[in-house]
């Protein structure tokens, strides 16, 4: 992706309201430290409740669904999946948990983003960890049976690394 080459970032205009917004977040954060001496049973609830909606979310963008009690008990760890659908929100579950316990040193490479799509992946099955080597479209079927695409990824020839490159655990 293009927009994360040097060239590019350095060619970057930060409009103002985006770095008010930032400086805005700094000051949250020293709220935050607060909150976690004041209150830290608070923030962990309010964590919980923001990684089921983002799970769901997210999954639900893929047409990736569960009945509610079923996710809560997926992301909660309680039960394990039934399905691909529970498999794949389980991956997600997880990969999530590793970006909030380890993103403090965790490097935004090529191997860190194989690890996590290799961890998405491994309740359900597939082959993740590797570069993609076919293209593919998020579809939904509507009620009358007729196709409707959604989003369609980026085709593998654009993608950087090789389809056999796989990842290890740091």
């Amino acid at each position: 992706m293009n927009s994360f080459g040097q060239s590019y970032l350095d060619k970057l205009v930060v409009p103002q309201r985006i770095i008010t917004m930032i400086r805005k977040l700094g000051e949250h954060k020293g709220r935050q430290e607060l909150y976690k001496k004041q209150a830290p049973e608070m923030l962990e609830n309010l964590r919980q409740v923001a990684l089921i909606q983002s799970t769901e979310s997210s999954n639900r963008i893929e047409g990736i669904v569960a009945d509610d009690k079923r996710l809560r008990a997926i992301v909660e760890e309680k039960v394990k999946p039934a399905n691909r659908s529970e498999a794949e929100i389980a991956g997600y579950r997880d990969v999530l948990n590793t970006i909030h316990q380890s993103h403090g040193h965790m490097p935004f490479t090529e191997r860190v983003v194989l690890q996590l799509h290799r961890d998405l992946m491994k309740y359900a099955g597939a082959d993740g960890g590797k570069w993609k080597s076919a293209s593919n479209e998020i579809s939904e079927t509507l009620p009358d049976g007729a196709k409707r695409i959604r989003f369609t990824p980026v085709a593998p020839h654009l993608t950087r690394g090789d389809a056999n490159v796989a990842c290890a655990l740091q």
